[in-house]
């Protein structure tokens, strides 16, 4: 039996699970937790504590048709304005709730297009955040770069606030699948924006390239990454395009005819996967590429490597607070996300509260499946010492919760008494096999494909 057909007897191709960048994932969140909780556990972080901030900026100037994050259109800059004027308030609300001495081991901003923003507004929300939380040695202050919306003059901005880690989206080169997918960008275009980030002495360079896109075939793809390695990214993150057009609506402007069939993704991801590892880079985790000498890479060593919202991170902070409209915020104690209308957190900002419309509180389980989970998605391993020491568990009770796991996976797992480990013939099952320790009920919600 050929690897592939045995993954598909094991269900690869037809499984439709959570990416779990959290555990649980934002589907189960409930309005049991609002902003007086969010207050509780902001109130609960210890003076001079390192944590990770989020600023999430909603606008584009065009919605791509692929996207399925939470953006609004603007080809005006007044509601850019009126919105970056909110996450300055917020930033006060935030350093007013926060103990003294609180920096950052991570500032990122997200969206939608961050680089919208005028150089002028991109110079003082910067100041503003960085006055009111210093970065930490060693830290990192990242942004999404759209090379549509990108110029010498904010890229001055950037790289004069502190930017040392710029984030470009390729998705693929190629002209008819970019049309197909709403989002024009040629590679002369990108190679000007990395050009602009590169002049500047930002050292770090991540990248983001779609497979199973509509259109794309083994060929077009070696052709997409061949052209994203001549921009020498230290990071990329080969990721699964995911069609649900009844979360996205605007993905109903993609001909699902043209998408390519489950066991043709994961011949587009292993094509992409060969040329990346070709060239040098380390695989990391699931979906990720890295330089050697980049984070991702060193943390993947050291068996520190973690998996969040963006994927995965070498960040350590316990604590990532999301500003701005939809953002989810991650403490020891549990999620927090800010209400998903701009209206509605804007009004709430401007009040002078906070947006907190629902989150999750962790129980004890959570803590323990939520972190087998993130161990299996960053090592491929459940380490028995691990569990043992640390969440309560006696040998013979986790041996029993990965028995079953075992039996699913013949032949794709590894167990014995120092664990459970997913074998590389196994590796393309990871979400699968992480879907077994998740408690939480998938019916209600629709995930992605698991390849």
């Amino acid at each position: 039996m050929t690897q592939q057909s045995q993954l598909e007897r094991l269900g690869l191709f037809d499984a439709r699970v959570p990416r779990y960048t959290s555990y649980p994932t934002a589907p189960h969140f409930t309005p049991a937790v609002g902003t007086a909780q969010f207050q509780d556990w902001i109130a609960a972080i210890p003076a001079g504590a390192s944590i990770s901030l989020y600023l999430h900026v909603p606008f584009c100037r065009k919605l791509c048709w692929f996207c399925a994050c939470r953006t609004q259109g603007t080809q005006s800059d007044k509601p850019v304005r009126a919105y970056a004027e909110t996450l300055l308030a917020e930033i006060a609300l935030l350093r007013s709730a926060l103990a003294p001495g609180v920096t950052l081991s991570r500032l990122h901003w997200g969206g939608g297009t961050p680089t919208l923003l005028p150089a002028d507004l991109i110079r003082r929300l910067a100041d503003t955040v960085l006055s009111a939380f210093p970065l930490a040695p060693g830290a990192e202050f990242s942004v999404e770069i759209d090379p549509n919306e990108i110029d010498a003059e904010r890229m001055d901005a950037l790289a004069q606030s502190g930017l040392s880690r710029a984030s470009i989206g390729v998705q693929d080169f190629d002209p008819e699948i970019q049309r197909t997918i709403g989002r024009e960008q040629s590679f002369e275009l990108t190679r000007r924006a990395v050009d602009l980030i590169r002049e500047r002495g930002i050292a770090s360079l991540n990248a983001d390239i779609l497979y199973g896109l509509p259109h794309q075939d083994n060929q077009r793809i070696a052709d997409s990454v061949q052209k994203l390695l001549a921009l020498s990214p230290d990071r990329v993150a080969l990721y699964g395009y995911a069609h649900v057009p009844w979360m996205a609506k605007r993905q109903v402007m993609i001909p699902t005819e043209a998408l390519p069939a489950a066991p043709d993704r994961l011949s587009l991801f292993q094509t992409a996967r060969e040329l990346f590892l070709m060239d040098g880079y380390q695989e990391i985790g699931i979906d990720h590429f890295a330089r050697p000498g980049d984070g991702l890479a060193t943390a993947q060593r050291l068996g520190k490597l973690r998996r969040n919202f963006q994927g995965y991170t070498d960040d350590q902070a316990p604590v990532l607070i999301g500003l701005g409209a939809s953002s989810i915020s991650r403490f020891p104690q549990g999620y927090a996300q800010n209400a998903p209308a701009t209206g509605a957190h804007v009004e709430a900002i401007r009040a002078g509260r906070f947006s907190t419309r629902r989150g999750h509180a962790f129980s004890a389980e959570d803590i323990w499946r939520a972190r087998m989970i993130e161990a299996l998605m960053c090592d491929f391993r459940i380490d028995a010492q691990e569990f043992i020491r640390d969440h309560g568990f006696t040998a013979e009770t986790l041996a029993a919760r990965l028995a079953p796991v075992a039996q699913r996976f013949t032949g794709m797992v590894a167990l014995d008494e120092t664990g459970l480990t997913i074998l590389p013939q196994g590796q393309a099952l990871t979400r699968m096999i992480a879907r077994m320790f998740d408690a939480y009920d998938l019916a209600a919600s629709g995930h992605s494909p698991a390849i």
